[in-house]
């Protein structure tokens, strides 16, 4: 576990704020890619001294916000038909797609209206896919990118806080390591459990 997190670390070193950007707007589109291994090692070197936090913010927001754009603009050219075809290839599996997916993406955008883009932002199974019923719906631009911008500048916030925090209590992570591996282990371990019942329910439905 420790030689993951300095591996985040010199990743994230080389890469600079170009490519906590990139990987931000990848994280934002449809692949999946978690922003927490982007912004959080970012947040830690910003206070040791090697980047700036501000920067790390600014630059993982306007990540965010290219992948969004991206996600709004694929669903407008496409059409909601032609995308549902397309989370029903084989291929989309491995990009963690489905038409069940969007289904549920799709109603909780139709609940909420145009705030559901900024709320979907910080929800980790709908935050890759809120865009893309925004452009099926042709939400307007402008209110599309203030509630984007609201929810992902929240999100990478939160992130670069913890990340921060993460450095300036070291030695205490340090001194707790063992738990605090367990206790990632465990949350992963979690996830993991609640994704396979998931599937399992959601294909039992479907029989």
């Amino acid at each position: 576990m420790e030689g993951l997190i300095q591996a985040l670390l010199n990743i994230t070193s080389d890469l600079g704020y170009f490519g906590i950007m990139i990987l931000m707007a990848v994280e934002s589109s449809f692949i999946p890619f978690p922003s927490e291994v982007v912004i959080p090692p970012a947040a830690f070197l910003a206070y040791k001294g090697e980047m700036n936090i501000y920067l790390v913010v600014l630059f993982g927001v306007v990540g965010s916000l290219i992948g969004a754009i991206f996600n709004y603009y694929v669903a407008l050219y496409l059409g909601r038909p032609l995308a549902y075809r397309l989370v029903e290839k084989k291929w989309a599996k491995y990009l963690l797609l489905s038409r069940e997916g969007l289904e549920k993406t799709e109603a909780y955008f139709e609940k909420y209206g145009s705030a559901s883009t900024f709320i979907g932002r910080l929800l980790p199974a709908i935050r890759q896919l809120i865009s893309l019923p925004a452009g099926f719906a042709r939400m307007n631009m402008g209110k599309f990118l203030f509630y984007t911008t609201l929810g992902s500048g929240f999100w990478v916030t939160v992130l670069a806080v913890l990340g921060y925090y993460w450095g300036a209590n070291d030695e205490v992570l340090k001194q707790y390591y063992s738990e605090i591996s367990w206790g990632i282990l465990i949350v992963v371990a979690l996830g993991i459990l609640f994704f396979i019942v998931n599937r399992f329910r959601t294909k039992r439905a479907s029989a």
